[in-house]
């Protein structure tokens, strides 16, 4: 074999390597804008349907022409549940060994109890939709009001406490491993705090989350972008050389 066999092949094995290890976080910034995306617009809608103001006689009467919305928001709820569970599993199999398993543990949890109560609260959600579309007598308003606040204290009261636990185990890891800068560890320990003690029953406090998660898949997919960049450059010096 030449030598300038011998580069070619040094630079192809090189050259896989390097795409290899940027599938990982480009992939986990793809699922986690997903799941930015698709989570806000299904909240959206729920909130639009079933606002935490409702109350009264007439709370049942809300629904009308509206149930196609909120069939709409619970179909895309599993999607950003999937999207959610790829972000989180490429982005632990992007740290690797670097990851600590103490806070790794506390990370996968907190992300599945996170989703398993969105899922919850969905389907309460979509279990008031189906009794007002289903039903031949009239919903009976306390029902509707009583569902409402049972969807909503799954959301404000545990379910952003899940996913501001999850954003303490991330950025406690990513202070370990120095993945990334330290503005964005303290911007995650900032909003996760303000998760863990805010207490509201507003919806719109769980917003927080898919745009901390948005923020950070973009800030990785620029990364990767970058790192694809200079290691291309790097091909082509060696190559050269």
């Amino acid at each position: 074999m030449t030598t300038r066999e011998e580069k070619d092949q040094v630079m192809n094995q090189r050259a896989t390597l390097v795409r290899q290890r940027l599938k990982t976080p480009r992939a986990a910034a793809v699922a986690g804008i997903l799941f930015a995306v698709l989570f806000t617009i299904s909240m959206v809608l729920i909130r639009l349907v079933l606002p935490e103001d409702l109350s009264g006689s007439n709370a049942a009467d809300w629904l009308h022409g509206n149930t196609g919305l909120v069939s709409l928001a619970l179909t895309l709820v599993p999607f950003a549940g999937i999207a959610f569970l790829w972000f989180e599993g490429v982005v632990r199999a992007h740290l690797g060994h670097l990851e600590d398993q103490f806070f790794s543990s506390v990370l996968f949890g907190s992300g599945l109890l996170f989703l398993a109560m969105i899922f919850a609260a969905a389907a309460i959600a979509g279990g008031i939709v189906a009794s007002y579309a289903t039903s031949d007598q009239p919903l009976n308003s306390g029902v509707v009001v009583f569902g409402r606040a049972v969807m909503y204290t799954i959301m404000n009261v545990y379910a952003i406490r899940m996913a501001g636990v999850f954003m303490i185990s991330l950025g406690t890891i990513w202070v370990q491993t120095r993945v990334v800068p330290r503005l964005f560890v303290f911007f995650t320990y900032a909003l996760a705090l303000l998760l863990l003690i805010t207490i509201t029953f507003s919806l719109w406090m769980i917003f927080i989350f898919p745009v901390w998660v948005l923020v950070i898949s973009i800030f990785i997919l620029r990364e990767s972008w970058r790192g694809e960049t200079a290691e291309a450059e790097g091909l082509v010096g060696s190559g050269k050389a």
